[in-house]
């Protein structure tokens, strides 16, 4: 099943007028590691996003919604945690925690939180 990031790297591709074999070139993969990484079976490599930033010159927001397509792709999150303040650590471990039985109004209530400290 294809994915938010694979929707976006198929898109960018039909942009380009290229095939998947032309992007997995372009990237330095094979076609069927791009087309495990557009259907969700392999996490898309970190240097891809200066890779498709070169390549196929995206823009701030392009890659703002490449960030946000592999991130609604992904099916674990993780966190660095190395220079983080104690406090937000301790915040990102207790949602960790707790992140499972979180009902849609409590998540709901979390993302506008969030959303809005974006906005400020």
């Amino acid at each position: 099943m294809i994915t938010s990031l694979g929707t976006f790297l198929r898109r960018l591709r039909l942009a380009k007028g290229e095939i998947l074999k032309d992007m997995a070139e372009s990237l330095g993969v094979s076609s069927a590691f791009l087309s495990a990484v557009e259907n969700g079976k392999k996490k898309m490599p970190e240097a891809w996003y200066e890779k498709l930033r070169n390549v196929y010159g995206l823009d701030d927001d392009q890659e703002a919604a490449l960030r946000q397509a592999v991130l609604e792709s992904s099916e674990v999150v993780e966190l660095n945690l190395k220079n983080v303040s104690r406090g937000n650590r301790q915040l990102a471990i207790s949602f960790a925690r707790q992140f499972d039985s979180l009902d849609e109004e409590t998540s709901q209530r979390i993302l506008n939180i969030l959303n809005k400290r974006k906005e400020d």
